[in-house]
């Protein structure tokens, strides 16, 4: 039997039974869709939070209060709280020799005030260091002036909405704003660059940290920032700030070090374990699809049974029958797997549109979402087609043999 002559078999086999075609095809292509789309959405979800990390630049560090680790037993029942990070731990650590910009940081949320306009927004306290390390770009007047740590100063920087929302049309710099108890004179207004880490830089208000330990009434810091001078710096500036801080807090180690590298990697790791397990649910589809397909072409052996008994009367061999039944099912898997993937790549392409985040399928969902569809219909019409290869002319061609 010719290869144009199997292939004009298929089609017609295809065309013969349509419903039976559509209905494998659509079975497919959700398959495929299901794995595509999950892994699009997984993989544009890794991507933007890796983006987001690596704002923080790949030679910063973070302080946090308090040890991240766990030692059993039962919780501190008194209340303790770990030590505080201060203003002078930050000082110390500016020291270190290959420190090169520290930003200790406050924050809370306060009322924000011009005139008879009011709104609450995240009042974060730092220095001017804080904005080279973040990366926030400023798109009229300057940032924080060049502060001791310490002074306290009644100036501060806006976001573009809190700065529409408090002003309407009229100029801000040089403007006053109350906080809380509070007045504040607008120095800088911040361009916009949308939310980082839950934070959306367009309703902060940013002071110097001095300034927001007083607004606050609290002394201890949130976090500090640590800018080192290199990637080379990194291992040895680690060392010396946890020995530093160790000798300030009468010997105990009690802050927690985190660098940009180990967050990417945790998430990373994390991330991608969560995409595949999304895939392998969406893989499941496939599975049901492949069964689908089975029982489709068992129903379709035992309607066609006087068409393989004359196949097999002029001469077609038992490879050539069951080649018959798998070439259709591996046309249909076909058919439908880049239907699948050319429909989840469209609403991809609709949600990054809409969303404005990278969502991309990954090659390999790609390529196994499309492999696996092949294999299950292999795998799952191999069986009755075997069938219909075994069948004797003879038998086939009696008339209980069913339907042509």
């Amino acid at each position: 039997m010719r290869l144009v002559d199997t292939l004009a078999l298929w089609l017609g086999a295809l065309r013969g039974h349509g419903s039976r075609s559509a209905m494998l095809l659509l079975a497919v292509a959700i398959g495929v869709l299901a794995v595509v789309l999950l892994t699009g959405l997984g993989e544009g979800a890794r991507s933007f939070l890796l983006s987001e990390f690596s704002l923080l630049g790949r030679n910063t560090l973070i302080i946090l209060p308090g040890r991240n680790e766990t030692t059993g037993g039962m919780p501190p029942i008194t209340g303790m709280a770990p030590r505080d990070l201060t203003l002078q731990d930050a000082r110390a650590v500016g020291r270190l020799p290959h420190v090169w910009r520290v930003a200790p940081l406050q924050a809370g949320q306060v009322q924000v005030s011009v005139d008879n306009r009011s709104r609450e927004a995240l009042v974060l306290g730092s220095t001017r260091d804080f904005f080279a390390i973040r990366q926030l770009e400023l798109a009229h007047g300057q940032a924080l002036p060049e502060l001791d740590p310490g002074q306290a100063e009644a100036v501060c920087v806006i976001g573009a909405r809190l700065r529409r929302e408090l002003f309407g049309a009229r100029p801000a710099l040089g403007q006053w704003l109350r906080a809380g108890d509070r007045r504040f004179r607008v120095v800088g207004i911040l361009a916009e660059r949308g939310e980082s880490f839950g934070m959306d830089v367009a309703d902060m208000l940013i002071i110097p940290v001095a300034s927001a330990q007083a607004l606050f009434n609290r002394e201890g810091l949130l976090r500090v920032f640590v800018e080192v001078q290199g990637p080379a710096f990194m291992a040895i500036s680690r060392q010396q700030i946890l020995s530093t801080l160790q000798a300030r807090h009468e010997g105990k180690e009690d802050v927690t070090l985190i660098s940009q590298d180990s967050m990417l990697a945790a998430f990373g790791d994390i991330l991608g374990v969560l995409n595949l397990a999304v895939a392998g649910i969406a893989a499941i589809g496939l599975l049901v699809a492949g069964i689908l397909i089975m029982n489709v072409t068992w129903i379709s052996v035992s309607q066609r049974t006087a068409e393989i008994g004359l196949l097999k009367t002029i001469g077609a061999t038992a490879g050539q029958v069951r080649l018959l039944f798998l070439g259709e099912a591996l046309l249909l898997a076909l058919a439908g797997a880049l239907g699948g993937v050319l429909c989840a790549e469209a609403l991809l392409w609709l949600a990054r549109a809409a969303l404005h985040v990278p969502l991309y399928a990954p090659w390999w969902a790609r390529l196994g979402s499309l492999s696996l569809a092949l294999c299950c219909a292999l795998l799952f019409a191999w069986l009755p087609a075997s069938r219909a290869a075994a069948m004797a002319p003879v038998m086939a061609l009696r008339p209980a043999g069913g339907l042509s």
